[in-house]
């Protein structure tokens, strides 16, 4: 006979293994962005038309809520912000790509892909009891 206490304990360490993996990963990103700046987002954004301080949100999107998701501090949110973040970078920089493969036969932006469906499947499934803010919280 199953012990449910088990399933839980399993299903919370898989939301902290898929919630650590895709914060890290991004905040390498945001990192980068940090040390490196963000002239090349500032000039993407300003061939949009769009006001070139809307940049400087990409550390919102690759620094603060990568935290908040590691963190499990209001992690639906946080995750949504990291699904929003990867929708304008393919839109900014990879819109080309969308329809393309490479040439082992794999999408050319499945990493992106990859990020954006596992911060929406964080956004939906909260950060679990292994978080900060605990299984309970309001926005975990």
């Amino acid at each position: 006979m199953r012990n449910p206490s088990n399933n839980n304990l399993a299903a919370d360490l898989g939301k902290f293994i898929l919630r650590a993996a895709l914060a890290i990963l991004i905040l390498f990103h945001g990192i980068a962005k940090i040390l490196h700046g963000i002239d090349p987002i500032i000039g993407m954004i300003a061939r949009t038309g769009l006001p070139s301080a809307i940049a400087y949100l990409v550390y919102i999107g690759e620094v603060v809520a990568p935290a908040l998701v590691l963190a499990g501090i209001w992690t639906r949110p946080a995750a949504l912000v990291i699904a929003i973040n990867m929708t304008v970078a393919v839109l900014l920089a990879h819109s080309s790509q969308f329809f393309t493969l490479t040439g082992t036969g794999g999408w050319a932006l499945e990493l992106q892909g990859m990020y954006f469906i596992s911060a929406l499947t964080v956004a939906l499934l909260g950060a679990g009891r292994i978080s900060i803010g605990g299984a309970a919280g309001k926005w975990n």
